[in-house]
């Protein structure tokens, strides 16, 4: 090898590898000091694409859980009114069952009326509970219901397979195993129902030739009420707020009834019926059945769709609905909307309005359930988005999280590298010095 002063190509070298140890020092410093393989997208381009959309991932997991539980305590909070109201009711099915006896005199019914105006004022501080300043179950986060909205409907199924309201005599009525009914000519039915808070009783003598419809195409019912059939299929029941026809759950035969008038205005609260012999008893097993016609399609107004939407996950349309049906009283069918209170002072209002409190109850009910059951579903929801976050945490760590112990190992070499580059450099340095000895 030539001796050389202007160029030292040792010196040059050993300065390119004591960089590259330098540098290399330097990054498993930095994945030391960071935890992490990949610092940025020149450590890995591909795993730090991989890895950031994972973090968008994890946190938008982690929204969502905040969503769903923050969910959960709006629903708990709705529930916790509607539970009230039941509470409410189930007393005053109490009270009423109290006032229809006749141990009460008028004057302890109109007591009584008080303690109910009172208690149905409740229901309606209960339906405006509120939650971050929105109000929940006062109707102003229903669900679609198509215009006109949805006619109060009853049907009757436990009558005999193939009764007829217009051509089976009620003399001629059996119950579905078959049994006759007990009807007899000379006996009275009496049919009452609620509308507006108001009680109305109409009561017919029985005939040979008798028919349901016979009674309902009496004025007094026939402004109010019509019957619902569908000649092809006996088990139709109605039409929801959706607009989607209804069926008897077990698909057999009905006789149906509905409110001529849709929405809450045309709302039927209670339809009773009682068969009285002609010796004044009560034909138990008659009245028991006739009096099966079960709200079956609730009244309600129309309204767009205002159901609550809790986001759930990370795309668009990964969310829970539901919408919130109205709890006030006059949707319950226990006020008007004149503010008139269903009425029990006499005997006969009370009884009727056994039924009321009856369907009132129901309803309160079914969106208790409703409610409870989407809220069981946030917390399903809540665990999977844990679990989720959680595997989707791992994933990350693969990609993006260094192995301490190598890159400790690593780091090691490339600073013993570095020191011997460093004490090379100092003899490449030298070695040009003894060119000197030529020169003297």
């Amino acid at each position: 090898m030539a001796m050389v002063v202007k160029n030292n190509i040792g010196a040059k070298n050993t300065l390119n590898e004591l960089d590259k140890n330098n540098k290399a020092a330097a990054k498993d410093l930095k994945k030391l000091a960071s935890g992490m393989r990949i610092n940025g997208a020149a450590d890995d381009a591909s795993g730090y694409a991989i890895s950031e959309r994972m973090d968008v991932q994890i946190r938008g997991l982690e929204q969502d859980n905040q969503n769903a539980q923050n969910g959960s305590a709006l629903l708990k909070t709705a529930e916790g009114a509607i539970s009230s109201t039941v509470d409410i009711l189930r007393t005053l099915k109490e009270k009423v069952i109290n006032a229809a006896n006749d141990t009460n005199t008028d004057a302890d019914r109109a007591t009584i009326q008080k303690e109910l105006d009172q208690a149905v004022d409740q229901l309606d501080d209960n339906a405006n509970v509120t939650y971050n300043g929105q109000q929940l179950v006062d109707g102003s986060q229903n669900s679609t219901v198509l215009d006109p909205g949805t006619y109060t409907t009853f049907a009757n199924m436990g009558l005999e397979a193939g009764t007829d309201a217009f051509g089976t005599p009620l003399v001629e009525m059996n119950e579905r195993n078959g049994n006759s009914l007990g009807i007899h000519s000379g006996d009275t039915l009496s049919v009452s129902y609620v509308k507006n808070g108001e009680t109305t009783t109409y009561s017919m003598q029985v005939d040979e030739d008798t028919t349901l419809s016979d009674v309902f195409n009496t004025q007094s019912m026939a402004d109010i009420m019509g019957m619902a059939y569908n000649a092809n299929n006996p088990s139709y029941v109605g039409i929801d707020q959706y607009g989607e026809p209804v069926y008897t759950p077990d698909g057999g035969d009905a006789i149906v009834y509905q409110a001529k008038v849709p929405g809450i205005d045309g709302q039927i609260s209670g339809l009773t019926f009682q068969v009285i012999r002609s010796d004044g008893t009560v034909n138990k097993t008659a009245s028991g059945k006739l009096d099966q016609f079960r709200e079956v399609v609730r009244a309600q107004n129309p309204s767009p769709d205002n159901s609550l939407t809790f986001q759930v996950g990370t795309r668009a349309n990964q969310s829970v609905r539901i919408g919130l049906t109205d709890m006030r009283p006059t949707a319950l069918g226990l006020r008007a909307a004149d503010g008139t209170t269903l009425n029990i002072r006499t005997q006969e209002s009370a009884r009727v309005a056994i039924n009321v409190l009856d369907n009132a109850l129901e309803k309160a009910l079914d969106e208790q359930t409703k409610i409870g059951s989407v809220t069981s579903r946030l917390g399903y929801t809540s665990s999977n988005i844990t679990v989720s976050s959680e595997n989707t945490q791992a994933s990350k760590s693969v990609i993006q999280d260094a192995d301490m112990a190598a890159t400790m190992t690593s780091y090691t070499k490339n600073n013993v590298l570095t020191q011997a580059a460093q004490s090379m450099l100092a003899q490449a340095n030298q070695s040009s010095s003894s060119v000197l000895s030529l020169l003297q």
